[in-house]
């Protein structure tokens, strides 16, 4: 065999998906830049630039006014408050069905009679904690199901989604919980230099879901398990138990968003959070997490959300009914999943 023919074949294949090197065997800097999280959310800032464009040229009174961009972010609060929890979970290669309906659960919980007489008696931090408590006690069931239990975590949480709302509906007897506490509601309606409680708590769960994800063990151990589990249980993380703790996250969120849906509408309900979920996992598969775990970014998920929020916004501004809203968005979850495989690859799963 010729030394011409040997050197042909000992080229090594290039990895499908990834960007092709340069003459020197090297990614370009552009590709390096692209493949980075900036570049990966560059996508979405110019969604986003671009719905507000057409926002404001469809809706040139009313849609660039300050009061309508705070309704938009308002508006996003809520599910991106969910979407935060669920984006942690799916990055380690879960899903959680069940978030709208502990969100609802708590709800109805937080607004008991016999709580709300304990915070008349004492403080509406009764309230808040109740709802926490449901939320995080959801979440530990969930993942220890899933984690020592073994059961799939889409029949284990769709189970809790079914449970959940069942509960939230024998709790309140069908009815509608109103909640009475005066403090409470004008402390979740109280503005902070201009600015709603509800996009504050937002705010801060965001960020707080950026650094735990971002500079911590807990998130590097969240992408490790997501992008091969076998591997990262051999490299020393306990799986289970962190497996177990992410879905103690995302329950806990959902008891925010409970306190928060609360505090908006002065009332606890069964009907709370219906399909909340479906709203959360498309925000943080537009805001470019991997459905199959090992890739995503908390900043990428705000996008998701303010990307949703004002779509539906650009369309209430037109007049446009709610099944054209749903269809747009349905057309924007296919678009960013087939963008995934065709260009995504999880760092570190192997194919």
């Amino acid at each position: 065999m010729s030394e011409q023919t040997a050197g042909i074949q000992n080229i090594p294949p290039q990895p499908v998906g990834q960007p092709e090197p340069d003459s020197r065997g090297q990614k370009t800097g552009f590709q390096r830049f692209m493949s980075g999280s900036v570049g990966r959310n560059l996508g979405l800032v110019v969604a986003l630039l671009l719905l507000i464009v057409i926002g404001a040229i469809t809706a040139p009174d009313t849609f660039t006014s300050v009061s309508n961009i705070l309704t938009i972010l308002r508006q996003a609060s809520i599910i991106g408050v969910i979407s935060i929890g669920m984006t942690l979970v799916i990055i380690a290669g879960g899903i959680d069905l069940s978030v709208g309906s502990v969100m609802g659960l708590a709800s109805v919980v937080a607004t008991l009679a016999v709580l709300q007489d304990a915070a008349d008696q004492s403080h509406w931090i009764v309230m808040v904690v109740a709802a926490l408590a449901v939320g995080l006690a959801a979440g530990v069931i969930n993942g220890i199901v899933i984690a020592y239990g073994k059961v799939v975590a889409f029949m284990a949480t769709l189970a809790m989604l079914v449970a959940a709302r069942g509960l939230a509906e024998i709790l309140a007897n069908r009815r509608t919980l109103q909640v009475g506490n005066r403090d409470f509601i004008n402390f979740m309606n109280l503005d902070i230099v201009g600015v709603d409680m509800l996009i504050w708590i937002f705010a801060i769960v965001a960020a707080l879901g950026w650094v735990l994800l971002n500079r911590t063990t807990f998130g590097r151990r969240t992408v490790a398990i997501g992008g091969n589990r076998e591997a990262a249980r051999l490299a020393g993380i306990n799986v289970k138990r962190h497996t177990m703790w992410l879905y103690a996250i995302s329950g806990l969120c959902a008891g925010i968003a409970a306190v928060m849906i609360i505090g908006r509408t002065t009332a606890g309900t069964s009907t709370h959070g219906g399909l909340y979920e479906l709203d959360a996992i498309a925000a943080v598969v537009v805001g470019g997490t991997l459905l199959v775990g090992g890739r995503g970014t908390i900043t990428g998920t705000v996008f998701g959300v303010l990307i949703f929020a004002t779509l539906t916004n650009v369309f209430v501004q037109n007049n446009l009914t709610s099944s054209v809203q749903q269809v747009a968005k349905g057309i924007i979850i296919v678009v960013a999943v087939l963008l995934q495989q065709r260009f995504a690859k999880p760092t570190g799963r192997q194919t």
